[in-house]
């Protein structure tokens, strides 16, 4: 029995230790829905987003849900941006700010950024954004985990 316990232990922590440091690309982003968007609309770009692994070369997973905590951003007209960015630390500025609520978020995995440049091109990325584009609205924050 302990043999076999310490084969268990061997296999989880060889398991582990060879997904630690992981060096591939996390492309993250999140995003805020269209209220009108249908089922049919979300299961086309569900559908989209599972295919696209087997489409795109070095395109290894996709993960996409619901926020656990929705994302606020705010925006603001460029006057208002570069006065901003001429105040002393940061502000105080004053100008007309919109909020936008982030409430979706999606994450692929690539195995380096040569693959996330090719994705780019893909036209299996230009068919994903068709269905993409029906459920959210325009704009998205979008960013990027490099594997170390």
């Amino acid at each position: 029995m302990k043999r076999i316990l310490a084969v268990i232990f061997a296999i989880c922590l060889t398991t582990a230790m060879a997904a630690a440091g992981e060096k591939k690309l996390m492309h993250c982003f999140v995003f805020t829905a269209i209220d009108s968007a249908t089922s049919a609309d979300w299961n086309a770009f569900y559908k989209a987003t599972d295919e696209l692994p087997g489409k795109i070369p070095g395109l290894t997973h996709v993960w996409y849900g619901k926020l656990r905590s929705p994302q606020t951003q705010l925006f603001t007209d460029r006057d208002t941006s570069q006065k901003l960015a001429a105040a002393p630390s940061g502000g105080p500025v004053t100008g007309p700010v919109t909020r936008r609520v982030r409430q979706y978020g999606a994450c692929m995995e690539f195995n380096d950024e040569a693959a996330v440049k090719a994705y780019v091109d893909n036209p299996a990325h230009k068919q994903w954004v068709a269905a993409y584009e029906k459920v959210r609205q325009p704009g998205t924050a979008t960013f990027d985990l490099l594997g170390q």
